[in-house]
């Protein structure tokens, strides 16, 4: 994330938060920087410089006006006049981030071999919340290179209980051992 994305993304939810409205915003900033992802040529043609900035803000207006609140319209506008649309997925990052931070919400990404059922998602979630004492987001992905185990990845950190990475390991310990 770049300092410009992490600056307009605080800001613009400090303004949220102190309306009441930094969930909603959340959850819009989302589905818009999802529409981007679908659509890169909606991102090309926001930051078109041969189109006039008034004309790729009635872009906007057209496309999401009284679709998603006139705070989301108005900050696409703002990284459209300051050219850094492109930005978008940064801001969205920053936001979710102090927004996690200032309701205690902290993401996990857990990385298995098979789904998870529901009985070891509900056991992992609260062991996760015992240790970390904050509602935890689960993000799950399914990797079968894993082979078993489960390699969680949080707060910038990683631990890896897989059994591929267990196999790794002792690879590298039999590769060092001088015989």
């Amino acid at each position: 994330m770049t300092e410009i994305a992490k600056l307009y993304g605080q800001s613009l939810y400090e303004l949220a938060a102190g309306e009441g409205m930094a969930e909603p915003i959340l959850h819009e900033l989302d589905c818009c920087a999802g529409l981007f992802r679908e659509n890169p040529d909606y991102v090309k043609l926001l930051s078109t410089p041969s189109i006039s900035k008034e004309e790729r803000r009635g872009v906007l207006d057209r496309a999401f006006d009284g679709q998603v609140h006139v705070y989301v319209v108005s900050f696409m506008k703002l990284l459209v006049d300051r050219e850094a649309i492109g930005e978008l997925p940064g801001c969205v990052e920053a936001y979710r981030h102090r927004y996690y931070e200032d309701n205690g919400i902290l993401e996990v990404t857990v990385t298995t071999a098979l789904k998870l059922d529901d009985r070891m998602r509900e056991k992992l979630l609260a062991r996760l919340d015992a240790v970390f004492g904050k509602r935890i987001i689960l993000k799950e992905l399914v990797d079968r290179s894993v082979l078993g185990g489960m390699r969680l990845e949080c707060a910038g950190k990683r631990y890896d209980g897989t059994v591929k990475d267990r196999l790794d390991r002792i690879e590298k310990g039999l590769r060092e051992t001088v015989l």
